[in-house]
């Protein structure tokens, strides 16, 4: 990191929910940067959240704490104006932020990262990026806004623009860090696997992927038939997006993302050399897709369950796996398991716990018996919030919970070998998110889940099982890629801020991955979904092309 008199670096988190408590924990426990100031509206969780990461058991300080992003885009606005005119040294004045962490609902991320793309702030945006491909295309278009910040955010820093001077006639790249939360890239145990089939070659050239994300009986039940990630609009944003571009980006940074930089970049040296062939992606070919919504629908729906649509009044609920009292009272609460899920089903689970343990199963009760009639309920008002105690056979929920991509590589020569891979996401299975799969390989196969990696070589009949660096608070979060993104995203902020490199050499050095990758790699999330509703072949491409054609009138963009 920077040097002892380096400027501590402070970052703003907006959505105190649990995307923003697992980066704030990050950043908290794992890296030299600080969270300063947190937005949230839900008044609990705001204040939770800033005694745990901010102010502690004090108060917070002037530009700490705010109900609403557009609260603290106003304060801040008006700091900077201060800031510009002020003879106070920083010290004196109230203190801006570095870095943003974007950890709201899906559908608000655009509005966001289009209003604080002026500000010149470093970004880290949970995935998704947006629930569009136009969407994805304006943010980034928004981030790629090449007008010069004008003044930095406190005047203890200064801001390097010589690598954008210096190299004008190149592509314009983001005059700021960006980071999108696709986790998986940044877990030790990806990190390795990615090193053993890419640098270490164990296997040979890869023929064939296959990756599956098991989603978990009950957690698709709570986040995808009764919660948030229910809907799908028709422009791809349906379970695949919201649950599973991380795994389809994942495959890519596999197959597709160019080697260098170093897979675990070494802060204490320079940047390595391009190898221009290298860092060309080997992009697919043919894309295809099917899913279907096989089980979460009225026709599934137990005859003994009659016309109920709530698990507390229904004379199946006893015999049901999804009964709602059973996963989030008697699975969890009872077992004195009060975070996810039940403190999304009641955010103030915790506060209530504190003072009245007693009052916290009749309070959840509560919350699950909040049910509506559709003949008298409006549509929209039952799409905008989740139901948790509604029966998964009569809810509205439309998406995929088995569906199945597939991704086809030419041979266009030298290490751009074709290839093929195939990604199943699963809804009904006993594991909870970990991740499994196969690689097949002209010298041997690898088989992996979360937390093993096992190799068998064909010339020898040798299998070996490979140990995976283990760190037991850290792997709790996506195997510890939740950690290994925040690490990255605050190590190129500081590589930035207190080193005084480049954006786009810190970017490429620490993140490892660009703003344009990021694009990509969502736009193939969609050409999926397109796939599967039309029943096509997406020739990527053309496909491609059309898309950024449409979008920006050129296709030479984003590429």
């Amino acid at each position: 990191m920077g040097a002892p008199d380096s400027t501590t670096l402070r970052f703003l988190v907006i959505g105190a929910g649990a995307r923003g408590n697992a980066y704030a924990q990050a950043v908290t426990n794992a890296t030299p940067g600080i969270i300063h100031a947190v937005a949230e509206p839900h008044t609990f969780k705001r204040q939770e959240f800033g005694r745990n990461y901010i102010w502690g058991a004090g108060t917070p300080n002037e530009g700490q704490e705010f109900a609403d992003w557009r609260d603290w885009l106003r304060w801040e606005t008006k700091r900077r104006k201060q800031d510009s005119t002020s003879t106070l040294t920083s010290t004196e004045t109230a203190l801006g932020v570095h870095g943003v962490f974007i950890c709201t609902l899906d559908e608000t991320h655009v509005e966001i990262l289009q209003t604080l793309a002026p500000l010149h702030l470093h970004i880290l945006c949970e995935k998704p990026l947006a629930l569009s491909l136009s969407d994805c295309l304006t943010v980034y278009r928004a981030l790629l806004d090449t007008t010069p910040a004008t003044t930095d955010i406190n005047s203890d820093t200064t801001t390097n623009n010589s690598e954008s001077n210096n190299n004008k006639d190149k592509e314009i790249q983001p005059k700021t860090i960006f980071s999108i939360g696709h986790v998986l890239r940044y877990s030790p145990h990806n990190i390795l696997l990615r090193r053993l089939l890419l640098q270490d070659r164990v296997i040979g050239d890869i023929v064939s992927l296959e990756h599956c994300e098991p989603i978990g009986w009950w957690h698709f039940a709570h986040s995808y038939v009764r919660g948030n990630w229910r809907h799908e609009t028709g422009t791809g944003d349906g379970s695949l997006l919201t649950k599973s571009c991380h795994d389809l980006d994942f495959i890519l940074w596999l197959l597709s993302s160019p080697l260098s930089p170093p897979l675990v970049p070494d802060p204490s040296k320079s940047t390595p050399e391009s190898n221009p062939e290298n860092d060309k992606p080997h992009l697919p070919h043919l894309i295809t897709s099917t899913g279907t919504l096989t089980q979460f629908h009225r026709a599934r729906k137990p005859s003994l369950a009659g016309a109920a649509t709530n698990c507390l009044t229904c004379a199946a609920a006893q015999s049901c796996n999804y009964n709602a009292v059973a996963i989030y009272a008697d699975r969890h609460l009872s077992q004195g398991l009060h975070e996810w899920p039940v403190n999304i089903v009641c955010p103030d689970i915790e506060d209530i716990l504190r003072h009245n343990p007693e009052a916290a199963r009749s309070h959840l009760l509560s919350r699950l018996s909040e049910d509506y009639d559709v003949s008298t309920t409006v549509a929209k008002d039952i799409a905008q919030r989740p139901w948790y105690g509604r029966c998964v056979y009569e809810s509205d929920n439309t998406v995929c919970d088995d569906q199945i991509v597939t991704l086809t590589w030419s041979d266009e020569g030298g290490s751009k070998r074709a290839k093929t891979a195939v990604f199943h996401m699963i809804a009904p299975t006993e594991k909870q998110c970990e991740r499994r799969g196969r690689v097949y390989g002209t010298l041997g196969e690898v088989e992996y889940d979360s937390r093993s990696i096992e190799i068998y070589t064909f010339g020898n009949g040798e299998k070996r099982r490979v140990d995976v660096p283990r760190q037991p608070v850290e792997e709790k979060s996506h195997g510890g890629g939740d950690y290994g993104l925040a690490r990255s995203f605050v190590r190129a902020v500081d590589a930035v801020v207190n080193c005084g490199w480049g954006v786009e050499r810190a970017q490429r050095v620490h993140v490892g991955c660009t703003l344009e990758e990021a694009v990509r790699s969502h736009a193939v999330v969609f050409a999926a979904e397109e796939a599967r509703r039309e029943e096509k072949v997406i020739r990527w491409k053309e496909w491609w092309e059309e898309k950024l054609f449409e979008a920006l009138g050129t296709g030479s963009s984003c590429e």
